[in-house]
């Protein structure tokens, strides 16, 4: 695909490509990793910008799951990097690109470790060339060190080209052009007999840049013409908008201002690329977090219509066990006593088999309705099971001794008052309720234990009545109490 993207034959790299993405692929961790990456890149020069966003946030997300070892992931750090840098994430690349010395200097193998030093040597020049003049020696200097520790490495082949081009260029910036022109004169023979695209326009541009700090602007303009030709073959954005800012200048030192204006015009097609993905990545940004909202809402639904009843509407036995323990620790730290109130609704059996079970349910909605009426917005109202209701008092201003069982009370009293003609009709005889009533500050099982035991009472007493089950140990309450309809 890099053969046939930079001899222009994109046709023929977009089918290629198509044909990769279709085949099945069982690599896993690093060799996985490279896999992504080099689509990426692929797809990044083809100008498919999201395919190529795609893969690359693939790539990157399974990156931070490997632990970065061995000459794969080296090589495959550097390119993920390179191609970041190429987006517009310059501090993200230089990190990756660093982080790809490191881990290629662990693997001893030379071929590695100078093709990571390649690709942030050069990452670092066109750094150099962006900072103020006062701070590019110092980026210069680096590049140099390292570019000249990789040429020790290698001999011959892409590598040793690219290494070549970019050290000389780190030359130039420190002002030595006659070493940066012998070196880069030997680097272009190399890369057009090796029909390297790449490497020849890239020394072609850096002629062109020794040149005219030489004031040799009428070569220095041919060069850099050549050069931007060549490297837009390639579709590396980052060198097309360097190569044709150079160009435009030599073309502005030359009074030559329809030159200028070309260069300019191809400089900003590919800075237009640049800004087009940006574009691209926050539309993909803006709907995965659409997505991500709505997901994020469809799971709050579910968790919530776990935890509610379908028929009455209230919290069931799992939102209550979920919310129990946070509203008890909550009530009890402002100094407040949280309360248990348990309702069973007496002789619901008769209602069922009397008025029917369609009758039954909607007295059970019906008594849901009379317990939220008789309770504060903040207090938790759940049906438990069948004929069972829970209500527990949270952050109660009442007398601690009082506000349970007064609560309870009104239930009962609403029940037992409640006008059921329209629900059950007149021959069923209308429900009551039996309430248990238990204080804290407990945990939900004790509270529900000791409630239990109070509406036990309540029943053996006759029922329709409510029934106060204080914790013994607490001497702050008064002895068990009954309330019973007047």
């Amino acid at each position: 695909m890099r053969f046939l993207v930079e001899s222009g034959q994109t046709d023929e790299a977009n089918t290629l490509l198509d044909a990769v993405l279709q085949q099945p692929d069982s690599r896993t961790g690093w060799h996985r990793v490279a896999m992504l990456v080099n689509r990426a890149i692929a797809a990044w020069r083809l100008d498919r910008l999201a395919l190529a966003l795609e893969l690359a946030a693939e790539g990157w997300t399974e990156l931070d799951a490997e632990r970065p070892e061995g000459r794969t992931a080296a090589h495959t750090l550097g390119l993920l990097g390179h191609l970041i840098d190429s987006m517009g994430h310059r501090r993200a690349a230089l990190d990756m690109l660093r982080l790809s010395v490191e881990v290629a200097r662990g693997t001893e193998d030379a071929e590695t470790v100078a093709a990571c030093l390649q690709r942030l040597g050069g990452t670092l020049n066109m750094l150099a060339l962006e900072e103020a003049t006062e701070n590019a020696g110092a980026v210069f200097a680096e590049s140099r060190s390292l570019l000249a520790e990789g040429l020790a490495l290698v001999e011959g082949g892409r590598v040793h080209r690219s290494l070549l081009v970019a050290h000389a260029r780190s030359l130039v910036g420190a002002g030595r052009l006659s070493e940066a022109e012998e070196e880069c004169s030997h680097a272009l023979l190399l890369a057009e007999e090796a029909g390297d695209g790449w490497a020849a326009a890239t020394a072609r541009w850096v002629l062109a840049c020794s040149a005219r700090d030489r004031h040799d602007l009428v070569p220095a303009r041919g060069l850099a013409a050549e050069a931007l030709d060549g490297v837009e073959r390639t579709g590396d954005t980052t060198l097309i908008h360097r190569f044709a800012e150079d160009l435009a200048d030599i073309c502005a030192a030359l009074d030559d201002h329809r030159g200028e204006a070309r260069a300019l015009r191809r400089g900003l097609a590919a800075s237009r690329k640049v800004t087009d993905t940006l574009k691209e990545a926050l539309g993909q940004a803006l709907e995965q977090r659409r997505l991500a909202v709505q997901a994020h809402r469809a799971a709050v639904a579910a968790r919530e219509a776990a935890a509610r009843d379908p028929l009455t509407g209230l919290v069931n036995r799992l939102g209550l066990e979920r919310s129990a323990p946070r509203l008890i620790k909550r009530t009890a730290s402002k100094g407040r006593v949280p309360w248990l109130v348990l309702v069973d609704v007496d002789w619901f059996k008769d209602v069922n088999d009397d008025a029917g079970h369609a009758a039954g349910d909607a007295a059970l909605r019906e008594i849901a309705q009379l317990l939220r009426r008789e309770c504060r917005a903040d207090d938790l109202v759940a049906r438990w099971a069948g004929d069972e209701f829970v209500i527990l008092l949270v952050d109660a201003t009442e007398n601690r001794l009082d506000a349970g069982p007064v609560v309870a009370e009104r239930i009962r009293a609403a029940v037992d008052t409640h006008d059921w003609r329209t629900v059950l009709g007149k021959t069923t005889r209308p429900p009551t309720v039996s309430i248990g009533v238990a204080a804290g500050p407990s945990q939900l099982d004790q509270l529900f234990t000791a409630a239990d035991v109070a509406l036990y009472r309540a029943k053996q007493q006759g029922r329709n009545r409510v029934e106060v089950q204080p914790p013994p140990e607490d001497k702050g309450f008064a002895p068990r109490q009954s309330l019973s309809p007047s």
